[in-house]
């Protein structure tokens, strides 16, 4: 058995890398394995390059390597974007069909599945990327079981015919590989434990923990790479009979966000450099107001509008000293994902304790790694609401 298996998935922007890798990665963590996620995209819907990195292992991880097993190139431009990482017996998935030869240097396995084909076969060839998770599976002698209930996670939603297809195209890859390629069946066989990890990212940390630091209401606009803060909230915060609003702006977001705080309920917002900038004189109102709120700033590269998916931790000064004139305020950072949850809490606590604004700063990185955790890291139970002295 292997103890890691490092995969990943490349191609082009709008082939749907992000939401593959994802599907990949919540079915290792439900077959009990420890699982840590990079990405790499460009500031553009098509075109260019984006990949999805897994690390898997039955150790923990908390980080990824110079190294893949396994890489599902919808590109040529993938597999050279990653020779480096390639190592002699890496198994490179590509379809021929595409009207191109995947060159791979000698001693690395090149295995042609037709995925648009196959795709086609099972209902439809969106699913292409779904036939090479299936390839993925065989050379990886994973179980297609938990992939099953990956795809029923995704595709729940979206009826039980859509479900059973991408099923069907996961099997039709694994078959296809089995017959083909029946000497790299379980190259790197991996071992599965029944251990339940859970898979998230430092954006859906925060929500969680605001959620369970007790916030009813966020305003935000969209902005890489703080959004995943808001779409976590979408839908869940009603539960606990919050409110999330998308604002026109970062202005009126942070704006709207102030009201409901002097209504009285938690209060946050979430955004990147250029909508801190934006926020700048609301700094001020808050503190003067003496108004709790918390302001989380996810930092990306600048300055200006600078690049939305690269890294950088640029923004401190501006959330120490933005604003005119001088207000009290607590700048707080997370360094982890599991940091991101509990920050969070701390943050919302000093906010109300001290009636000011507390910023929470993350950055790119951790806003978009996933990793998998114990169930008990996030244990809501263990969460205290500290309200301060009320007068």
């Amino acid at each position: 058995m292997t103890q890691d298996l490092n995969w990943a998935i490349g191609g082009e922007a709008g082939d749907g890398i992000d939401s593959t890798g994802k599907i990949f990665a919540q079915a290792l963590a439900r077959a009990g394995r420890h699982v840590f996620t990079s990405k790499d995209f460009a500031s553009r819907i098509r075109g260019g390059y984006t990949a999805y990195k897994i690390r898997s292992s039955t150790e923990t991880v908390q980080s990824v390597v110079d190294r893949l097993d396994v890489l599902v190139a919808l590109t040529q431009r993938t597999i050279d974007e990653n020779l480096d990482e390639l190592h002699e017996g890496s198994v490179v998935i590509y379809d021929g069909e595409r009207s191109w030869e995947a060159e791979v240097p000698e001693g690395m396995h090149a295995v042609d599945v037709p995925l648009k084909s196959l795709a086609e076969d099972a209902g439809g060839a969106i699913m292409r990327n779904v036939v090479a998770l299936g390839a993925a599976c065989a050379v990886a002698g994973f179980p297609i079981e938990n992939l099953d209930e990956a795809l029923e996670k995704r595709f729940g939603g979206k009826g039980e015919k859509i479900v059973e297809n991408n099923k069907e195209a996961a099997r039709l890859g694994q078959a296809n590989v089995e017959a083909e390629y029946e000497d790299l069946i379980g190259e790197y066989a991996v071992e599965c434990t029944d251990e339940d990890y859970v898979l998230l990212n430092g954006d859906e940390a925060i929500g969680m923990g605001a959620i369970a630091a007790g916030c009813r209401f966020y305003a935000g606009y969209p902005i890489t790479p703080a959004t995943d803060v808001m779409e976590y909230l979408t839908g869940r915060i009603e539960q606990y009979g919050g409110t999330v609003v998308q604002a026109e702006d970062e202005l009126a977001a942070i704006n709207m966000a102030l009201g409901a705080a002097r209504a009285g309920a938690r209060s946050m917002t979430a955004t990147s450099g250029p909508g801190v900038d934006l926020m700048t004189e609301t700094f001020g109102l808050v503190a003067t107001s003496e108004t709790p709120l918390v302001i989380c700033d996810v930092m990306r590269s600048g300055p200006s509008t600078g690049m939305p998916t690269k890294q950088e931790q640029g923004d401190l000064n501006m959330c120490l000293y933005g604003g005119h004139g001088e207000v009290p305020r607590f700048v707080i950072a997370a360094t982890t994902i599991d940091e991101c949850f509990w920050k969070t809490v701390e943050a919302f606590n000093l906010a109300e304790k001290y009636q000011t604004p507390v910023f929470l700063l993350a950055d790119l990185s951790l806003a978009v790694t996933e990793r998998t955790f114990a169930p008990e890291t996030f244990d809501k139970d263990a969460v205290e609401i500290d309200r301060g002295k009320v007068v």
